[in-house]
């Protein structure tokens, strides 16, 4: 019975590699055939992706009469199943057939949101609420199987010198599918609402089914994609043994703890900038879109730079530049309000979502490429798997203590005034106003700061100072500029954060020596 079981396993391999073929080295047209069904799936995975998260998934959730605890619920859940990644790491180092088991888990993943859209058809609010629940996290599940074998299976055909070229390329084509679809998404609801207002919840079943279809059309063009063979390792290592692999390695484990205090650093604040621009600066909902998609756009336009950068200097580079950046950018958060709102919280506004989209388009890009480049052949699915493992509790724990402290500072404030008083006039000048979200916000970049260290511990070949890359990136930003406006003013505006920043590299160089 016990050698039924090896031979039925390797019946099955056979099987799936006749269906997938595993190649021992692929063509150079292989492989530019491969990268262009990469590509095709990432458009249309981010269609589904578009048309069934975000605001569309929570107020299709409210509709249904979700409380507050099952909406924080629905966000914890594709975090909280990453779990699942730690058998998945066993299942791709026993079968090691990763396309397979790619599209098999993406499929059956998909296949869940039409589940989803049949919920106002089919149950009632209370049951279609379980049936929610249920689905998503059955959904994210299987996703998760299916990220660990992709990682691996990517890590293994993608080029490393094109890395970053190309996944910023892909990430830039998907977000230009991302932006109107979703604009043109949410007017189709308003519309609808306008003219079935008692059949409102019929208009998200559309969008989900839309979902499904584009979902199912990348799984096709995946399936389309070859597969190198995975790399033999010496023996069969154990379930733990894999898990802990990582660990063992000093970079790549400086690399993990960096990652995943940064994911909290980020996660602390980030789920909370749309209720705090709600309810301490009471924007409108179309003021809060229009600040989105200004992230967006400048997360899309600066995303082949950094591709282009991270090739030519280091991924670590990179992230030394951005996430700096990004931490300035969460800290300009409390000067939003001293203490309500005032003349110029609008453009301090539109400064940090611009420069938040700059910021993330360099850190997810490059965050990702050095795992990929760091991750051992052989051993990559470990590797990724471990890290991914790391960031994703990090990123669901982060949620869950923000809302705690968030209720703990309400009621507590730090404020500094400058006061003049002469025998004729006192006059008082409010220098430092902390309260509520404030505190929230110096959290997260402390947390922030301390990733930062982390990141210094991380050594990648090829990796170049700071101060150099935002040299190239003042040098790149002004051609961008002069190529679309002589207006002088509209140049320096660009420029003159990066130059603050370069002058920042540059004491902190000096003070190092």
């Amino acid at each position: 019975m016990n050698n039924d079981r090896p031979r039925s396993r390797r019946k099955l391999n056979e099987i799936e590699c006749m269906t997938f073929p595993v190649s021992d080295s692929l063509t150079e047209k292989e492989i530019r055939s491969g990268l262009r069904a990469v590509i095709k799936d990432g458009l249309a995975s981010q269609a589904m992706v578009t048309l069934t998260g975000g605001a569309f998934l929570v107020s299709f959730a409210l509709q249904l009469g979700a409380p507050n605890t099952l909406i924080g619920l629905l966000a914890s859940i594709p975090f909280l199943v990453q779990l699942i990644q730690i058998p998945s790491v066993l299942l791709v180092e026993k079968h090691r057939i990763r396309r397979a088991i790619t599209v098999y888990a993406s499929a059956s993943s998909r296949l869940f949101w039409l589940l989803i859209a049949c919920i106002p058809f089919l149950f009632s609010a209370t049951t279609g609420l379980a049936v929610l629940i249920v689905g998503i996290t059955l959904s994210a599940s299987f996703g998760a199987i299916a990220a660990v074998s992709w990682n691996s299976w990517m890590r293994d055909l993608v080029p490393q010198a094109r890395l970053g070229s190309f996944f910023s390329k892909r990430m830039s084509l998907a977000l230009l599918v991302a932006i109107p679809l979703n604009l043109s998404a949410g007017f189709f609801v308003d519309c609808w609402k306008a003219h079935f207002p008692e059949f409102e919840l019929y208009s998200y079943s559309i969008l989900f089914l839309l979902g499904f279809v584009a979902g199912i059309v990348g799984v096709y063009f995946m399936s389309t994609i070859p597969e190198p063979r995975m790399a033999s390792v010496a023996g069969k290592p154990s379930l733990l043994r894999s898990i802990l692999q990582p660990l063992e390695d000093t970079n790549f484990r400086n690399l993990v703890f960096f990652s995943g205090t940064w994911n909290l650093a980020v996660n602390l604040a980030a789920p909370f900038f749309v209720v705090y621009m709600l309810t301490r600066l009471e924007l409108a909902m179309s003021s809060i879109i229009v600040l989105t998609v200004l992230s967006q756009v400048t997360n899309l336009a600066f995303l082949r730079i950094w591709g282009r950068f991270s090739d030519r200097f280091s991924n670590k580079s990179v992230l030394g530049t951005c996430c700096p950046l990004f931490i300035v950018c969460v800290f300009a958060w409390t000067f939003t309000t001293l203490p309500a709102r005032h003349p110029l919280t609008v453009p301090i506004l539109l400064a940090i979502h611009a420069f938040m989209g700059i910021s993330m388009a360099g850190v997810t890009l490059a965050s990702g490429n050095i795992a990929l480049k760091l991750a051992p052949i052989g051993h990559a699915t470990a590797y990724l798997a471990g890290a991914s493992l790391v960031n994703s509790l990090a990123a669901g724990t982060a949620p869950i203590v923000g809302g705690i402290l968030v209720d703990f500072f309400a009621q507590r404030e730090l404020s500094m005034t400058l006061k003049w008083i002469d025998p004729n006039r006192a006059l008082a000048l409010q220098t430092l106003s902390l309260q509520h979200w404030d505190f929230f916000f110096l959290l997260s970049v402390l947390v922030g700061l301390f990733s930062l260290h982390r990141l210094a511990m991380v050594q990648e070949v090829g990796e170049i100072e700071e101060r150099i890359v935002v040299h190239e990136i003042v040098a790149e930003t002004r051609r961008i500029v002069r190529n679309l406006s002589t207006v002088g003013g509209l140049v320096h505006m660009v420029v003159f954060p990066f130059a603050i920043l370069r002058t920042t590299f540059k004491r902190i160089d000096d003070t190092r020596s």
